[in-house]
């Protein structure tokens, strides 16, 4: 079911909506909706806004669930929220996604509750609102319940969300994995061209489906019967896959529609990325299959796969097949996919699926993460990413999925950044590929650098257990490999630790005299296959060792089928310790070696390991919570907004940026604003000297470029000099100074959040004054943060030293600069009209922190996005 807001031209259909409604309807919903009068769904469809929102259930380009909510005049905080939904859709969850959904546009208009009046015996309406994991508030009123639902998010809310988007995507993702039956358009009797190859893959993959083929003429190809249109095939349709050129796609689609195809994959290229009139063919293929309500992989892709034994589905025109396996894989490139399966298949890597989806019109990686996670068929996902459809539901998606398999990912594009120009500083630092690398540390995404690291830590995921911590013991043959190994090692964080006494006792024992027992083991280059064998054991059996890296040169008197076999005996008797092997020859690794992952170089052996350890670190820390601080100013911070909002938006007053911090109890230097310099004097003699001047300016973004603070100001005397100076060089573009309390001691930080266009609201932190942005020593993150968001910000900057009393300085409050984050964050939950927010400079002091220097800028919201919900 396609979800989006109501427009102007829905009124026609709307009134004929709630004409087909039957007479019992009304116990099945919530007041007031329309009972159909022509003037009330007109009112209904011309109020959406801010104040009054309309959201349609459409499926098969008709109404078939309405339902909307309006704010409560004498409180802007509440609106009333109704619902409407067709018979024969009633009680399939949608009018839990349809409150979902309201719920979400409501938060961004700065709603706390719903209210509705539900008839004392319609159950299946309070199921929706029970269901929905909204805190609930009801009270019975002559056979009529009164409902009201509280609009913040827990962790309840949160659960029930992703179970439903689970469970949804999930069920619409079989009919492409789990197809009974497959049709290829565009097939012939030529191989070499794509639907002819396609074709060929999914019979030589041994299909346990049925197969049919679509063509003008031909009756049968490779062996499968032939039709002239996929209406003639003469069984039901679960999948077709199209490869007929794209001026030809829409017509097949609507054949396909016609037939009842339950999903397409449409490999032909000649869409979005071809230019204005490919992407006016790809919104009206997107409308299409929207209307009929199914789901669609491409266009301008290669195909899927699945290896699983009762399907064996490869539909792509790759010349390899991969082979069977736990890893899943997505790609935006086709020609890219044609090159990673080969390159999984030298690797040795099995796949359970692959999906390339192409331009992501419908099906992206958001809904393929939602399918794997309940796959049983896959351990280890893999992703190759160019863009994020929704960044923030992928962040959500992934730190669930991420809890139980791990998520690999490389995303291009990292060069075309850039810092974006902006008024704010944390909007300068906040460069696209610096989010990225938030977004996925936040979720637990594991992102490699290059496609041939992704393989190499997906391999280690895939066959060995996650390390239990970064200390790394290295045994080899050759001194020179091993100090290599150590360096790359320590490079990446981990650690050689000191093997135990027991452990060097025991190694003395066997090897010979002159070989090294410290860490690097080194054997020296006569150890045998049995050397490695017991060296490997002794040294797994170390409590002081996480994981153990093997090095192999292949001398004249081993062979390296014996060494190999040996290290995955000595690995097999220790499965709960993670064990990497790196065979430096030609010939690369023996197959007996298998299933230990093998590298050709340190290196890479090191890259891998660390990353692994990193998620092993990841899942040993709890999950955050988002805190729920009892002390905010609601209202008082709505109203500094809204009154901004009123005048058009924009940058806040001084004095009205200090309000909306005092209002969500962020402590904020003592000050004010002068427009005179007999003001400034007064304000200076009321909060007491010494002090700091501040100018202030509708232009004015940065007060340190143009000389606008002044630190230190002794007595009235200086204040009035400081006046003057600065109007004489500022001119009309002073209004006025800002006089300020002086904070003296503790460090300098930046606290801040950004709308950024592809990721919406980050959040900052960062070393601050006025080299912030020189330093770049900043940690993002997606809002809304957690407690564990916050600590980690903090604990990755490179500056985080001196907040820990570098060279004996006084220590930090941590814990009050945590604090400042998670409470601009839960103000960003109260004001999501927030588009930039600086506090800089932050002063962290020994004890608590003082907001010196405050920006906010404040917009109304876009108006929502159009959303697919799947019921």
């Amino acid at each position: 079911m396609h979800l989006r807001p109501a427009r102007a031209q829905d009124e026609d259909g709307l009134v004929a909506f709630f004409d087909r409604l039957s007479e019992d309807s009304p116990r099945s919903r919530t007041f007031p909706l329309p009972a159909s009068s022509q003037p009330e769904v007109s009112r209904l469809v011309r109020a959406n806004g801010v104040d009054d929102f309309v959201l349609i259930g459409e499926l098969g380009g008709r109404p078939c669930a309405v339902a909307s909510y309006s704010r409560d005049p004498h409180d802007p905080a509440r609106a009333e929220v109704a619902f409407a939904i067709a018979d024969r859709f009633q009680g399939r969850g949608i009018g839990t996604r349809l409150l979902e959904a309201l719920a979400e546009t409501g938060r961004e208009h700065g709603l706390q509750h719903f209210h509705a009046d539900v008839l004392g015996a319609n159950d299946r309406m309070m199921r929706v609102f029970c269901d929905s994991g909204f805190e609930i508030e009801n009270r019975v009123d002559s056979g009529v319940c009164h409902v009201v639902l509280s609009l913040a998010r827990t962790a309840r809310t949160d659960v029930k969300a992703a179970e439903r988007s689970e469970t949804a995507a999930t069920a619409s993702m079989r009919h492409f994995f789990h197809p009974r039956s497959v049709v290829v358009i565009g097939a012939n009797r030529d191989r070499g061209k794509i639907g002819s190859e396609v074709l060929h893959n999914i019979i030589a993959g041994g299909f346990t489906g049925t197969v049919a083929a679509v063509h003008p003429s031909a009756s049968t190809i490779d062996g499968v019967p032939a039709y002239p249109t996929v209406r003639d095939v003469p069984v039901d349709i679960d999948l077709a896959v199209i490869c007929v050129p794209a001026d030809r796609v829409l017509a097949v689609v609507d054949d396909c529609v016609g037939k009842g195809v339950g999903a397409l994959v449409v490999i032909s290229a000649g869409f979005g990325e071809s230019g204005a009139e490919g992407r006016a063919r790809e919104a009206a293929l997107l409308a299409r299959i929207r209307d009929a309500g199914i789901r669609l992989v491409g266009p301008n892709c290669m195909g899927l796969i699945n290896t699983a034994p009762d399907v064996r589905l490869n539909a792509t025109f790759a010349p390899v097949a991969p082979l069977s396996g736990r890893v899943a894989m997505s790609t935006q490139s086709g020609a890219l996919g044609l090159a990673i399966l080969d390159y999984a298949r030298q690797l040795n890597i099995g796949l359970s699926t692959f999906v390339s989806v192409g331009n992501k019109t419908d099906v992206s990686s958001n809904d393929l993460l939602q399918y794997w996670a309940n796959d049983p068929q896959t351990d280890v996902i893999v992703l190759y990413l160019e863009s994020f459809g929704n960044p923030r539901k992928f962040s959500q998606i992934a730190r669930r999925v991420a809890r139980h398999k791990p998520i690999v990912a490389v995303k291009s594009g990292r060069s075309a950044a850039g810092a974006r120009a902006a008024s704010s500083h944390t909007g300068a630092l906040a460069s696209r590929d610096v989010i990225v690398d938030a977004l996925f540390r936040q979720a637990g995404v594991i992102r490699t650098g290059t496609l041939e690291e992704l393989f190499d830590v997906a391999t280690l995921l895939a066959h060995q257990p996650i390390p239990r911590g970064r200390r790394v013991a290295i045994v080899t043959n050759a001194g020179g490999p091993g100090i290599l190994a150590a360096d790359a090692c320590e490079a990446q964080g981990l650690q050689l630790p000191a093997l135990s006494a027991a452990s060097v006792a025991e190694l003395k024992s066997f090897l010979p005299p002159a070989a090294a027992v410290g860490n690097p083991v080194d054997m020296m280059a006569s150890a045998t296959a049995e050397h490695y064998e017991r060296t490997i054991a002794t040294v797994l059996r170390d409590d002081g060792v996480d994981s153990v890296l093997v090095i192999f040169i292949p001398p004249l008197v081993t062979k390296s089928e014996d060494v190999a076999e040996a290290v995955r005996r000595a690995a097999n008797g220790h499965q709960d310790k993670t064990i990497a092997a790196i065979f430096m020859s030609a010939s690369g690794a023996p197959s007996l070696l298998a299933p230990i992952p093998c590298f050709r170089f340190p290196e890479a052996a090191a890259a891998s390991l660390a990353r692994t350890a990193e998620r092993g670190e990841w899942l040993r820390v709890p999950e955050g919570r988002v805190p729920e601080f009892r002390d905010l100013d609601r209202p008082a911070a709505r109203s500094v907004v809204d009154g901004v909002l009123a005048r058009g938006g924009g940058w806040l007053t001084p004095a009205e940026s200090t309000a909306l911090l005092s209002a969500v109890r962020v402590p904020v230097a003592v000050s004010d604003v002068a427009e005179t310099e007999a003001a400034a004097v007064a304000l200076a003699t009321r909060i007491g000297f010494p002090l700091v001047i501040k100018v202030t300016g509708p232009d004015i973004l940065h007060k340190s470029d143009v000389g606008g603070v002044v630190v230190g100001v002794k007595d009235v005397e200086a204040v009035r000099d400081t006046w003057r100076d600065l109007a004489a060089r500022l001119g009309d573009r002073m209004t006025g100074v800002m006089v300020q309390e002086l904070v003296t001691g503790g460090v300098e930080m930046l606290v801040g959040a950004t709308d950024e266009a592809t990721f919406g609201l980050v959040l900052a932190c960062a070393m601050g004054g006025t080299l912030a942005e020189v330093l770049a020593d900043s940690q993002f993150r997606l809002h809304p943060l957690t407690e564990r968001d916050a600590a980690s910000m903090i604990d990755q900057l490179r500056s985080v030293r001196l907040l820990r009393g570098y060279r004996g300085a006084p220590v930090a409050d941590e814990s009050a600069l945590r604090d400042v984050l998670l409470r601009v964050s839960a103000l960003i939950d109260i004001c999501p009209e927030i588009r930039e927010l600086d506090i800089n400079p932050l002063r962290v002091m020994p004890q608590g922190a003082r907001a010196l220097d405050v920006r906010v800028r404040v917009e109304r919201p876009a108006p929502p996005p159009v959303t697919r919900g799947v019921s």
